[in-house]
């Protein structure tokens, strides 16, 4: 089974960028799809990107599309999340999960925070 950490999250200034970072162990990542929720307080969860075992698909959602960008290197275990003009709106604890089948494992969060 696989094992997730997040890291990269912080304060931010609107218009501002983060990149997170989410480093996976075990040996079967490759079969994988990874992606990306965040839960903010009052605010149901939103899964914001996924990407396909291969890297070949991508999903975002609306209220990010355009502005963040997932990927993946699966040589060496890490998906990450590049987020560019943040809003006030993007404030979360940000999650990286992986599936396969139905089977979903989440790392601990990582903390954003978007200042206006």
């Amino acid at each position: 089974q696989v094992q997730l950490v997040e890291s990269g999250g912080g304060l931010a200034q609107a218009g501002g960028s983060l990149r997170l970072s989410c480093a996976a162990s075990g040996r079967t990542f490759s079969t994988y799809a990874m992606g990306w929720f965040r839960q903010a307080p009052g605010k149901e969860r939103e899964v914001v990107a996924s990407i396909s075992y291969s890297g070949s698909d991508t999903y975002y959602a609306d209220s990010v599309k355009g502005r963040f960008t997932i990927s993946r290197d699966n040589a060496r275990n890490t998906v990450a999340l590049q987020m560019n003009t943040l809003k006030p709106e993007d404030t979360a604890i940000y999650y990286c999960y992986a599936r396969i089948l139905r089977s979903y494992t989440w790392g601990p969060g990582t903390q954003v925070t978007v200042a206006s």
